[in-house]
């Protein structure tokens, strides 16, 4: 028996676990459902092991199995990082990462210049999206996640400790007169509900045991909630790191002197172990960090 797998059923492999169902795998492929499964069936045939659990829900993965999806990952990356450097000139690399949208555009996008002129051979492929990355693709080698750190199967570093805190425009602030708390609770207050950190547990946070039943705006990004504020449209809870450059600017200032901030980790630089052999995600890693320590 040769020791390569038959690829087509290693692609039906892995587009059934990364879907957990084999009449989505066959929608994706544009198989049969029981094409699909014969491919399945064709490769547990031959590395010996059941590597999925049928039952009338769907399909899981059994222990052998995701072991199995994640020694792919490394393949499938190695091979897609191997295809993308065979189209391009000699001597260049393309380095592919995710992020969340307002991480891309904030945080990330000014800093890309100093990325480029330390690491001119590296070509840069940046996708933003608020899901994370399907690593067992083989199309990232890299993503910034947002969020708690639960990735047990990832290699996960911490990119900066952040400070949340109300932000508001200048203008704005010269108009009210905000000296606690308290007196945010009659002010119109926006809110972005992918933050870890919300109005509820910053109010809590300061001793107030009551907090806004509806808010002046709502938005699903960070960044649309930071332009808001910038907007004088109303009060932030936010990032002081994704709001540097307005901050630094003066177009956001914190609405207290003492800022009143929680502290939290919740961007992170995330890969699967066998991308650290990677000689361009070691490079942004390590640009990654001496960036975050500015």
């Amino acid at each position: 028996m040769s020791d390569f797998p038959p690829m087509k059923a290693v692609v039906a492999f892995e587009v059934v676990a990364r879907n957990a169902s084999f009449g989505k795998a066959a929608e994706e492929l544009n198989l049969t459902i029981s094409a699909v499964s014969h491919q399945i069936a064709t490769l547990e045939e031959y590395v010996g092991r059941q590597l999925f659990l049928r039952s009338p829900r769907g399909v899981t993965l059994t222990a052998a199995g995701e072991r199995y999806r994640q020694s792919l990952s490394g393949a499938l990356a190695i091979i897609a990082d191997a295809t993308q450097t065979a189209r391009t000139e000699s001597g260049t690399e393309v380095l592919r990462i995710h992020s969340s949208p307002s991480f891309a555009r904030l945080w990330l996008m000014p800093r890309l210049p100093r990325f480029r002129a330390v690491h001119p051979e590296i070509r840069l492929r940046l996708s933003a999206s608020p899901g994370h990355s399907a690593f067992l693709r083989g199309e990232i080698d890299a993503d910034i996640r947002y969020g708690t750190a639960r990735w047990a199967d990832l290699h996960v570093e911490s990119v900066f400790a952040e400070e949340m805190m109300p932000l508001i425009g200048p203008n704005l602030k010269a108009r009210l007169s905000l000296r606690s708390p308290e007196d945010l609770l009659l002010q119109d207050l926006i809110l972005s509900d992918v933050n870890l950190v919300q109005w509820p547990q910053w109010f809590a946070a300061n001793g107030i045991g009551m907090c806004p039943s509806q808010y002046a705006l709502r938005f699903d990004r960070a960044g649309l909630a930071i332009d808001a504020a910038v907007m004088e449209l109303g009060i932030a809870l936010e990032s002081d790191k994704l709001a540097a450059q307005f901050l630094k600017a003066g177009t956001l200032v914190p609405v207290f002197p003492d800022t009143k901030s929680i502290r939290v980790h919740q961007h992170h630089f995330v890969y699967p172990p066998q991308h650290a052999k990677l000689s361009k995600v070691a490079k942004f890693a390590s640009w990654l960090r001496e960036e975050a320590a500015r």
